[in-house]
C-alpha cells in the first residue's frame, strides 16, 4: 500500500519525477562507470588518467570529451567515476550517521533521566560547533583522505538524527498502543523495537534522503580545501579545486576555460538537486498531515 502510494505521488508530481529521473541517471552512470570510462589504473580506479604535465587545461575534443584540467587530467573520467564516489560517500555517511543517531536518540528517549541528560548534552556539544568547521578540524587531524573525510562527516551528521528521533519517540511512547503493550507484559526492548521505532522513524528517513545531497556537497567542499580526496582523484570537489586558477579565463577571453568548472559543477548541482527533489517527495508522502 505504502509502495503504491509512493510511486503514485512521484509519478503525478513533476518535480518529484524530475528528482527521481536525476537520481536514476546518476545511479546508472555510477553502475556502468567501467564501461562508460574504461579503467585507466586497475590498482586505483579513481585515479584519473593524466595525458601530460602541461599546465593549461585543454578544451573538449574527440579524445577528451569534457576537456582536461590543469596538468591534463581527463575531466570526463573524473566526472564519471566521481559519480560512483559521490554515491559511496553520500550513502555511506548518511547510513552510519542515521544508525548512530537512531541508537543515541532511541536510548535517550526511552530510558530518560540521567541517560537522556548525558546523551543530549553530548549532542549539544557537537551542535555547538558549525558542522563544516568541525568536519574541517576532524579531517585535518586525521589527514587528507577520503575515508578520513567520511569519518569526519559522519561525526558531524549524527546529532540531527538523534534529536529528531528522540523527539518523535517521546511523543510515540505515550500513545495508547504502547501502554497496552506494557499492560500485556511486553518488555522494554520489544516495545521499543516493535511498537515505538516503526512509528517514529519516518521523519528521520525523510531527513536522510535530503542529507545525501548535502553530504556530497560538504564532501566536495572539504576536497576543494585539500582535506578530502588527493590530487588526481576522480572526485568532483577535487575537480573544482583544479579549476579555481582558471575560473576567470584569460584577459582576452574570460570564458576560455569554462569547461573546467561547468563539467564538475554541473554534476554536483544536478546530483544535489535530484536528491532534494526526491526528498521533498518523501516528505510529502510520509507526513501524516499531508492530504
Amino acid at each position: 500500500m505504502l509502495k503504491n502510494r509512493i510511486l503514485k505521488r512521484i509519478y503525478t508530481n513533476k518535480t518529484s519525477l524530475i528528482g527521481l529521473i536525476l537520481v536514476i541517471f546518476f545511479l546508472l552512470v555510477a553502475l556502468f562507470a567501467p564501461w562508460l570510462a574504461p579503467v585507466h589504473n586497475k590498482n586505483n580506479v579513481y585515479q584519473m588518467p593524466q595525458k601530460s604535465y602541461a599546465i593549461a587545461p585543454q578544451p573538449p575534443s574527440a579524445q577528451n570529451w569534457f576537456g582536461t584540467t590543469e596538468q591534463q587530467y581527463d575531466l570526463y573520467y573524473g566526472v564519471v567515476w566521481g559519480t560512483r564516489l559521490a554515491f559511496i560517500v553520500g550513502v555511506s555517511v548518511t547510513f552510519f550517521a542515521f544508525l548512530i543517531g537512531l541508537l543515541v536518540g532511541a536510548v535517550a528517549a526511552y530510558f530518560g533521566g540521567k541517560v537522556d541528560e548525558v546523551l543530549m548534552r553530548l549532542t549539544d556539544i557537537v551542535f555547538a560547533v558549525p558542522s563544516l568547521v568541525l568536519a574541517m578540524v576532524i579531517a585535518a587531524m586525521l589527514g587528507p583522505d577520503i575515508k578520513n573525510m567520511m569519518i569526519a562527516l559522519t561525526v558531524v551528521s549524527w546529532p540531527s538524527y538523534a534529536r529528531l528521533i528522540r523527539g518523535d519517540i517521546l511523543s510515540v511512547k505515550r500513545r495508547d498502543y504502547v501502554t497496552a503493550a506494557r499492560t500485556l507484559g511486553a518488555r522494554g526492548p520489544r516495545i521499543l523495537l516493535r511498537h515505538i521505532l516503526p512509528n517514529s522513524i519516518y521523519p528521520a528517513v525523510v531527513v536522510a534522503s535530503l542529507d545525501i545531497g548535502y553530504v556530497v556537497l560538504t564532501a566536495a567542499s572539504l576536497s576543494f580545501l585539500g582535506l578530502g580526496a588527493q590530487p588526481g582523484t576522480a572526485d568532483w570537489g577535487q575537480l573544482i579545486a583544479m579549476a579555481r586558477n582558471w575560473v576567470l579565463g584569460t584577459a582576452q577571453n574570460p570564458f576560455a576555460y569554462w569547461y573546467t568548472v561547468v563539467a564538475p559543477g554541473g554534476a554536483i548541482f544536478l546530483f544535489v538537486l535530484g536528491w532534494n527533489l526526491l526528498g521533498d517527495a518523501f516528505r510529502d508522502i510520509l507526513d501524516p498531515r499531508q492530504v
